[in-house]
């Protein structure tokens, strides 16, 4: 068996998709993307080709390194998220080609269903109790929300009243057995994050999501030292190099890697590993699509450290299209009683709509991330 070629798609609302064919006619899929970085992604993956045409495909390891160490500098989003959307699409055929879902390949299931949680509220946070209600009509017990919207250094405190009063209507429309964890989305800067998670815990967050800059472990640092509340952090770290820290120096949690970004599945299981050593859980980030969804279902199946995932039916993200739209048979990602069943399927697990793939690409997207700035008209984080 031989990589015949490869084909990306840029589909709406901002995510790429690649198509890996093989010389006798099985094929899988990967999710390569940065959000708002795609043409950027597609060009790396273009390059990375020329190691991969004529290759065997079920050699997913040495491909790897090859991808990883063959260009000398390594490392980072674009070039990590495109070697992980090229690594989903190996495992995915190397499934299919045995017969077998992808985490048989990775020791088999090491639970019975997976525990799954959707968003609430939006970029500014709003009507967060009747987003509540609604997940829980929908079969959630758990949702994320982000905790507030832009914030300077230092910042006016009716900013954190604002947000406390939000996360108070959440917890009062959940009650006491709904999970809400509150994502902080690295907008906030030490200074007001140590004031901001004093005032949300007594309201007994699931877990506080990447509370300072992903750069600023020693803020991380500090910020673990004001709270009793988990501590998640990880969508924007790549390979285990960069979890490494992180995990060693005890600073989190639970770590969050994106199976489209940090290498991959194979990645992220020697990621989970080095956690589970340190007595750290892993909540996969994946705000995507489909694809990165399905990966990151086989990852959990077979990863015991697992304790929740993050997906994005709804989230406010899809606008035009969603999750499900690309799935020939979404049965797969109904969610019961806030859980998924391990899945079945060869593969990755779910069958590729490639009709409505080709038509959207024609459309395509150019999904930027949008630039917030404070009072003072300084860029603030988004």
């Amino acid at each position: 068996m031989k990589i015949r070629s490869l084909e990306l798609f840029k589909v709406p609302p901002r995510w790429v998709f690649l198509k890996v064919s093989t010389d006798d006619g099985v094929v899988g899929w990967g999710e390569p993307i940065v959000e708002g970085r795609a043409d950027t992604v597609i060009a790396a993956v273009k390059e990375l080709a020329t190691y991969l045409i004529g290759a065997d495909p079920r050699r997913v390891e040495d491909l790897f390194q090859v991808l990883y160490r063959g260009g000398f500098y390594r490392g980072g989003p674009v070039l990590t998220s495109a070697i992980s959307g090229i690594e989903q699409a190996l495992w995915d055929i190397k499934g299919r080609a045995l017969g077998v879902p992808v985490h048989e390949l990775l020791g088999g299931a090491a639970r019975d269903r997976v525990r799954v949680y959707n968003w609430i509220g939006g970029d500014h946070p709003a009507d967060l109790a009747a987003g509540v209600e609604q997940q829980r009509a929908n079969g959630f017990s758990a949702v994320k929300m982000n905790a507030t919207e832009e914030l300077h250094y230092l910042d006016d405190h009716r900013k954190i009243d604002a947000a406390v009063a939000r996360m108070a209507a959440a917890r009062t429309a959940g009650g006491d057995g709904f999970d809400i964890a509150v994502d902080f989305h690295g907008r906030v800067h030490r200074a007001m994050a140590k004031t901001l998670v004093r005032e949300l815990e007594p309201f007994r967050p699931y877990f506080f999501e990447e509370p300072v800059p992903p750069e600023n472990l020693e803020a991380l640092r500090e910020i673990a030292r004001h709270t009793s509340v988990p501590i998640a952090v990880g969508e924007r770290l790549y390979t285990r190099w960069g979890f490494k820290d992180v995990i060693t120096q005890g600073v989190v949690d639970i770590v969050q890697p994106d199976l489209s970004h940090a290498g991959g599945i194979w990645e992220v299981r020697k990621i989970a590993a080095m956690a589970e050593a340190f007595d750290v859980a892993v909540a996969p980030h994946c705000p995507l699509g489909p694809i990165a969804f399905a990966a990151s279902l086989q990852l959990d199946a077979c990863t015991p450290n697992v304790v929740i995932q993050e997906q994005s039916l709804g989230i406010h993200y899809n606008v035009g299209n969603d999750l499900l739209d690309y799935l020939c048979d979404a049965s797969a990602f109904t969610c019961h009683d806030g859980y998924l069943p391990v899945p079945t399927g060869h593969g990755l697990g779910i069958e590729i709509d490639e009709e409505e793939v080709r038509a959207r690409s024609r459309e395509g997207h150019d999904w930027k991330s949008p630039i917030w700035r404070n009072a003072d008209g300084t860029v603030a984080e988004w």
